[in-house]
């Protein structure tokens, strides 16, 4: 039998039920969650751990992220070599972990060598998803070259984090073969660009990107393979062509408006809303080196932040949670939940990184839950998230206890 731990004296906050419950044991068996209970569950062998009246509720999922950016501005990234990238991203990663995210959706950049080093141990941090290099066209989003620069063909990928990170694709054929290679290397979502973005130098906000052929060449691929595509989107218009072309979710969206809401909503899509990272780059971006038009394309998103979770509010879109905080602006990660606030109840937005991130990932009854059968990855928090979401802030300093696949990460309760 696989090492058991047996959880008591706990005020559960299991999003399902809206409301935090007290009178319940929950017992872990190896990497899983074997019972859930509200009567006392008979495991004489099982480690125990008294959370004091606590809240225990299930590990965090950030769905936007990006372990492998470590500067703000994206351009920098040119002269980074792999080797120091990786570091970077070991450090950002484990930061993550610490801060109660035990499941992240990277979308961009990371690849398979990073995910297999954090499951085989070599690296700590919380279950990596990813979607290898993000796709785009020439001038696009992913597009972050030099104006003097006209082409990658002599460069080598280990010593320019900017061909690591993202792939340049043009045409249907070109944006097949891309979509195709990020599967072969183990991506789990297909990740395309469709409008303007902030970070990038030279497009503006509201550039449409790919044609429909390149679009449907990318969903074609990606359904193939059994994964599915997630869009760069800020545009209405950006938005409702995803839609009608078959994008599962939409990355950013907050120039969504009730038109191409509907459309979503129809559609059965998914947005991943990330607004602390537009708070973070006014805040000191430009201490990192963000370009000035950066800054101005920024202002204009974060104008629509709030008004793109009412818009989904609305039209009953679901919002999962993400950060996409670039460089050393990735301590901002946790922020994401007292900005929500404004506009969003505190138990939907727990559900954003928690349910709705499950969903997304395509991994129900696995992640997001605490319900028998699902991977043991949990958080015990020092008070009631409910009534502050401050407490899922400070770098994990509220966490008393974060448990990944049911291994102990932190635990300062025994």
């Amino acid at each position: 039998m696989s090492q058991q731990i047996l959880f008591r004296n706990f005020e559960l906050l299991e999003p399902a039920y809206g409301e935090r419950r007290g009178g319940y044991e929950l017992l872990v068996e190896g990497d899983e969650v074997k019972q859930l209970s509200d009567a006392p569950i008979k495991a004489p062998d099982a480690a125990v751990i008294d959370c004091g009246k606590r809240t225990l509720m299930p590990g965090l999922i950030d769905s936007h992220v990006h372990a492998m950016h470590s500067e703000v501005n994206i351009r920098f990234l040119e002269a980074m070599p792999m080797t120091l990238l990786t570091a970077r991203a070991a450090t950002r990663l484990r930061a993550m972990l610490d801060r109660g995210f035990t499941t992240v959706r990277d979308t961009g950049g990371a690849d398979w060598g990073v995910k297999t080093a954090i499951e085989a141990g070599h690296i700590v941090g919380p279950r990596l998803y990813i979607a290898g290099k993000s796709i785009g066209p020439t001038g696009g989003h992913s597009d972050s070259r030099r104006r003097t620069s006209f082409g990658f063909k002599d460069e080598c990928a280990c010593c320019n984090g900017l061909m690591f990170k993202s792939a340049i694709a043009d045409g249907a054929d070109e944006v097949r073969k891309a979509a195709r290679e990020q599967m072969r290397q183990g991506a789990d979502h297909v990740k395309i660009m469709m409008s303007g973005g902030v970070a990038s130098p030279y497009d503006p906000l509201d550039s449409l990107q790919f044609s429909d052929g390149e679009i449907s060449a990318a969903v074609e691929e990606a359904a193939a393979f059994g994964r599915y595509v997630c869009a760069h989107a800020y545009t209405a218009e950006a938005i409702t062509r995803a839609a009608r072309l078959g994008v599962r979710t939409i990355e950013h969206g907050n120039l969504i408006d009730d038109e191409s809401a509907k459309a979503m909503k129809a559609k059965g899509m998914y947005l991943v809303a990330n607004l602390v990272t537009y708070y973070a780059m006014k805040d000191r971006a430009a201490q990192f080196g963000m370009t000035a038009e950066s800054l101005a394309k920024n202002d204009i998103v974060l104008e629509g932040g709030l008004k793109s979770l009412e818009v989904c509010k609305r039209h009953g879109i679901p919002v999962a949670y993400g950060s996409d905080l670039l460089g050393e602006l990735h301590w901002d990660q946790s922020r994401e939940f007292v900005i929500r606030a404004e506009v969003v109840a505190p138990i939907e937005i727990i559900r954003s990184a928690t349910t709705i991130g499950a969903e997304v990932l395509r991994l129900p009854g696995k992640v997001g839950t605490l319900q028998p059968g699902a991977f043991a990855d949990l958080i015990v928090v020092d008070g009631d998230p409910l009534a502050n979401l401050a407490l899922l802030g400070d770098q994990g300093k509220h966490l008393s206890l974060i448990m990944k696949g049911g291994v102990l990460h932190k635990n300062r309760l025994n």
